[in-house]
């Protein structure tokens, strides 16, 4: 009887705990459900309101969107020998924007070497300021490039300068969020061995902790390296100089220049993935070990 007994009051618990995951799934369910509701409408609302400031021109204008495209492919079609020559003029603008990209990188890297190593809990020199380490990385992050870039314009003026100093300051707060969580997985055996002989905090981070993720920060340098020629080609269109530069004055002037448009657009793209390949290559070595 006392077995008879148990087994049904085990019974009754797979019941309740099957009967629980049911109604949890059900939540679930009606909670994203609910969600993708808002997000829809949310996004209706959104391009009603973005319609109505373009003075309801999507839809008139949305039948013009390969009018342009076919405008440029077309000129340089017809101009086909003289890409060639123009992707060697625009050649030294190419390189200035890969130069703005790799010291913007490097000086980005740097400074967020030290503010993920200071906001990383375990390795941080004060521990008391790790929340404020890291709400200035979200803040440097938060803050688009462009408009760093349209700041320090009307300072510094117009140049490749500005544009260096903008990516590098965003690059800070992005490498700086992603170094952090890899240091958070660092094992503290070697810092702690190194506190015990009298190591200073900066001994301890150079021998103890970067040699343990220094594969990570270099494959993570490399994705961000990627990601710092498109912006430095983007800003160029504010005035800070490269390849985006040249780009914008070929838009500028229209019909008779747009095999300059197809030219820059060959040379950023070529660049782009050869960047992507090699950068992939090396980041894939340094994560795997090989």
């Amino acid at each position: 009887m006392s077995d008879l007994t148990a087994g049904q009051a085990g019974v009754a618990r797979v019941q309740d705990v099957q009967g629980a995951y049911m109604a949890m799934t059900r939540r679930k369910r009606l909670y994203g459900s609910v969600m993708l509701i808002v997000f829809i409408a949310l996004m209706v609302s959104g391009f009603q309101v973005a319609d109505g400031r373009n003075a309801g021109g999507f839809w008139d204008g949305i039948g013009n969107i390969f009018q342009f495209p076919g405008e440029v492919l077309a000129e340089a079609s017809e101009k086909i020998a003289n890409l060639p020559g123009l992707m060697w003029k625009f050649l030294p603008s190419l390189i200035e924007t890969i130069n703005i990209a790799a010291a913007a990188t490097l000086l980005g890297a740097m400074f967020a070497v030290l503010i993920s190593l200071l906001s990383t809990r375990g390795l941080a020199k004060w521990p008391r300021l790790i929340g404020v380490f890291r709400r200035v990385m979200d803040i440097l992050r938060a803050v688009p490039e462009i408009v760093i870039a349209l700041v320090l314009i009307f300072i510094l003026g117009g140049g490749p300068v500005p544009a260096m100093i903008a990516i590098a300051i965003h690059t800070v707060g992005a490498l700086g969020k992603l170094f952090s969580e890899v240091n958070e997985n660092a094992s503290l055996k070697p810092v702690e061995g190194l506190s015990s002989v009298g190591a200073t905090w900066g001994q301890r981070m150079w021998l103890g902790v970067i040699p343990q993720v220094a594969p990570n920060y270099l494959s993570y340098a490399l994705l961000r390296f990627e990601i710092n020629i498109r912006a430095s080609a983007i800003l160029g269109f504010v005035g800070s100089g490269g390849i985006g530069y040249d780009l914008k004055n070929a838009f500028s002037w229209g019909q008779g220049r747009y095999d300059e448009v197809a030219a820059i657009f060959l040379l950023l793209f070529g660049t782009i993935v050869i960047f992507d390949q090699v950068s992939s290559r090396y980041r894939n070595k340094l994560i795997g070990g090989e």
